[in-house]
């Protein structure tokens, strides 16, 4: 069969026993009935040659055994499980069979007696003499505690195949571990969840990618972002198994020369990635896109946009103090990740705008200064008006006599879609409309008493009057300005992310398909 049989465990007296070469193994657990039932079995090949060797799952359970004579057989202590688990154990009794070279060439699970007679009959060379009629005829063995999930996800990490290659930290036994991942610098100023192997284990199980696999270079140390090193600070953030995807393919969205996450991060400004999901994933993982979407409450939203950060800080080295410069700094640089609420409109999706089917499950990568900025109208009764007024709160992104650079992410209030809708506005419009209500001529844009941002007057002096006349809209391109949905049902409140330098001098957005 291929495996090969060979370990240590110590028995009932605390001595250490070596197994290797020939002979005969069975899995036993004092509290499984089918066990109980075949230990006059056991007890009549403890004298055999080569002897059987039992192996129990529990301390107390084995000592149950020993001192009440049940089971004559030496019996072996696997009490932490990684024999049973190295041995593929997923049912009670195992009964294994190795050769000479200490491989297996016999394997038989639960109790069939025809089975276990023609199968000790071989190896044995003879039929062992027992009470065969006092056996069942057939019973069907008990789970493994190898195979159960409070256990499995640390023997896997425990295990000579474990996919884990990341350094373990030993911390004293007095230490607190919280503190400890304060102190090293791991964390983003918040609590972190202490990421353990068998936590990573069950992390890992979100994804169907190699543990080892590059997703990306991280920088600034331009360090390799693991699958295993992003399911690390997954596990810190507080995520879902299930949220893993979304963060890879968040941390391959940032990652790209177009999104430029070092500039993002270090930049004084204080920009950050702010994370838009769309698609079926988002009902999946049960993301909020309603009542509080940008806000607190739901575990995915904020633990998904913290783990990216997280690995920014901690793959990447981006730490404040350090190549992080933020002069203000911002709660985004925390978290920020939130699902579009496609179904409430007939517009077309974030993710559908930019390339993907409809049914893809997709997040986008914004590189943001500031937001959500609050952009109340409780009156606008027409689409244009409405549209207009939100284009006069974008017309504030970084200042409002900067024209023409940077993006804006906005975020549509329900109602407001409805006020749009009714008018049969779209994005496409909504957008136009706003570059409409934010054209300034160049000439009110310049530099005055009042304030020492816009066009300088040499600039305006080396223009002819047309060109000092020429109208500019607050963005270079309808391309700049993002529109979503999300929020709740009532209130006619939006929301505006103001954008970092958008282009080769700063960060264009980026989407990623989420892939398991």
């Amino acid at each position: 069969m291929g495996q090969a049989i060979e370990f240590e465990l110590p028995d009932q007296q605390g001595e250490t026993y070596a197994y290797s070469g020939a002979g005969l193994v069975v899995f036993i657990k004092e509290d499984c009935p089918t066990c109980r039932q075949v230990l006059p079995l056991l007890n009549a090949l403890a004298a055999t040659s080569p002897p059987l060797i039992a192996i129990g799952q529990t301390v107390a359970g084995n000592r149950t055994l020993v001192e009440g004579g049940a089971l004559r057989a030496r019996l072996l202590d696997d009490a932490e499980l990684l024999v049973s688990y190295e041995h593929d154990v997923e049912v009670v009794p195992t009964l294994l069979r190795s050769d000479a070279d200490g491989q297996v060439v016999g394997r038989l699970e639960g109790f069939e007696k025809d089975e276990w007679r023609a199968f000790l009959t071989d190896a044995l060379g003879a039929e062992p003499v027992a009470d065969w009629d006092a056996l069942p005829q057939w019973a069907p063995g008990c789970g493994s505690l190898s195979v159960d999930p409070a256990h499995a996800p640390r023997l896997a990490a425990m295990a000579s195949g474990s996919p884990l290659r990341a350094r373990a930290v030993e911390i004293g036994s007095l230490d607190d571990e919280f503190e400890f991942l304060f102190d090293q610098g791991f964390t983003d100023g918040l609590p972190v969840l202490p990421p353990t192997p068998e936590r990573v284990m069950r992390m890992l199980g979100g994804t169907g990618r190699d543990a080892q696999e590059v997703v990306a270079t991280m920088p600034p140390n331009l360090a390799p972002a693991t699958v295993e090193k992003i399911a690390i600070n997954a596990v810190m953030a507080g995520c879902k198994p299930d949220y893993l995807p979304v963060v890879i393919a968040a941390i391959e969205a940032i990652t790209t020369d177009e999104f430029n996450v070092h500039g993002v991060m270090s930049t004084t400004m204080g920009a950050s990635p702010v994370l838009v999901v769309n698609g079926p994933i988002r009902q999946r993982l049960g993301m909020n896109m309603k009542l509080g979407a940008l806000g607190q409450g739901n575990r995915a939203n904020l633990t998904i946009g913290r783990a990216v950060r997280l690995c920014v800080r901690n793959i990447g080295g981006a730490q404040p103090g350090g190549t992080e410069r933020s002069t203000m700094g911002n709660p985004m640089k925390i978290t920020m990740c939130f699902p579009e609420w496609e179904e409430r409109s007939d517009w077309t999706p974030l993710h559908v705008e930019r390339g993907f089917e409809a049914h893809e499950s997709v997040v986008t990568a914004f590189a943001m200064t500031s937001g959500p900025t609050l952009m109340v109208d409780q009156t606008s009764r027409s689409a244009a008006q409405l549209a207009g007024s939100l284009g006069l709160c974008l017309e504030a992104l970084h200042h409002p006599r900067a024209h023409g650079a940077g993006d804006a992410l906005l975020v549509v209030a329900p109602e407001h879609v409805d006020t749009l809708a009714r008018d049969g506005y779209d994005k496409a419009q909504l957008r136009e409309r706003i570059q409409e209500v934010t054209q300034r001529a160049l000439e009110d844009l310049a530099v005055d008493e009042i304030s020492g941002v816009g066009v300088t007057a040499e600039q305006l002096a080396s223009m002819d009057e047309a060109a000092r006349k020429r109208q500019i809209p607050k963005f270079a391109s309808v391309d700049n300005i993002h529109v979503v949905v999300a929020g709740s049902d009532a209130g006619k409140f939006s929301a505006g992310y103001h954008g970092w330098l958008t282009g080769p001098m700063g960060s264009s957005s980026v989407s990623r398909r989420i892939e398991a």
